[in-house]
């Protein structure tokens, strides 16, 4: 794992800024000089620090979670916390993911201030090490600050996908084009390399790799059986791809595959399958 990993992340969510509000200056400008732009760029910047501050509360509504109660299961709260306090960062708000396949997600803006979901299933999962093994990955995230850049982008690439909406007759048009854009915008700003750093932090914070290996086979098999429905601008905030790889949803892949890294994370511990053949 990189030890730039946060580093690179707060420069990109910095990008995005000037980004946003350079492209707000730009029109303000286009429709009525720099007075105009200036009340845009101005805009822009408010849009940025609401997304700073709101944006978890803002992804956890758009994938439908609802904060999980110390008291509804205190077991998951203590897991969590004690993972928290090896990842180095703040206990995350817990919310539960009421519908899908086994599943979890992590926004926000870092190491103080997350958000970590999770499904039902996932929850009542009856292998400890699993378990653990993804509350790791997401907590890695949140560690490196993948979710800074992950959670701002997800919601304005969620923003152009449902403006098509506005459209009427033109919606499938918007939509045509409104889709690229956006899913061209998350792939500039995220890359799968992101997925392999995690699994290795989460590999270290678990001191074995093969509860999140194992994790990984069972919610692919699970994503396999079960519909999701949701945004598929969302896709980057999961632990897997949990969408069907076709039509809008396959314009949104940011994971690298499955068997990939499963095998990565069997590699780093080489001689596991000798273990096993012993005992």
């Amino acid at each position: 794992m990189s030890r730039l990993a946060p580093v690179r992340n707060v420069l990109k969510a910095l990008a995005l800024l000037i980004g946003l509000c350079g492209v707000l200056g730009l029109v303000g400008y286009a429709l009525a000089g720099v007075r105009v732009a200036s009340v845009f760029v101005f805009c822009g910047l408010l849009v940025a620090a609401a997304a700073y501050w709101f944006a978890d509360r803002a992804a956890m509504g758009m994938v439908g979670a609802r904060e999980l109660r110390e008291t509804e299961s205190p077991a998951l709260h203590s897991t969590v916390e004690r993972l928290a306090a090896r990842a180095g960062v703040l206990k995350p708000r817990l919310y539960l993911l009421e519908r899908g396949p086994l599943l979890a997600l992590a926004a926000g803006r870092g190491r103080t201030s997350s958000a970590l979901a999770l499904t039902p299933g996932l929850v009542a999962l009856q292998s400890p090490a699993e378990v653990e093994g993804v509350i790791a990955h997401e907590l890695a995230h949140i560690r490196n600050r993948d979710v800074l850049v992950q959670t701002s982008v997800v919601v304005l690439a969620a923003a152009f996908v449902e403006t098509s909406r506005i459209g009427g007759w033109l919606e499938r048009a918007l939509l045509f084009v409104l889709g690229p854009l956006a899913a061209a915008f998350v792939h500039l700003l995220l890359s799968p390399k992101r997925e392999f750093d995690a699994d290795r932090l989460a590999a270290e914070i678990c001191e074995s790799p093969h509860g999140l290996a194992d994790a990984l086979v069972r919610l692919e098999q699970a994503s396999e059986l079960v519909d999701f429905q949701a945004s598929p601008a969302t896709e980057p905030l999961y632990t897997i791809n949990p969408f069907i790889e076709e039509g809008l949803a396959a314009l949104f892949v940011t994971h690298p595959p499955v068997a990939e890294r499963v095998q990565r994370l069997r590699e780093l511990d080489p001689e596991w399958r000798e273990r096993l053949r012993a005992a």
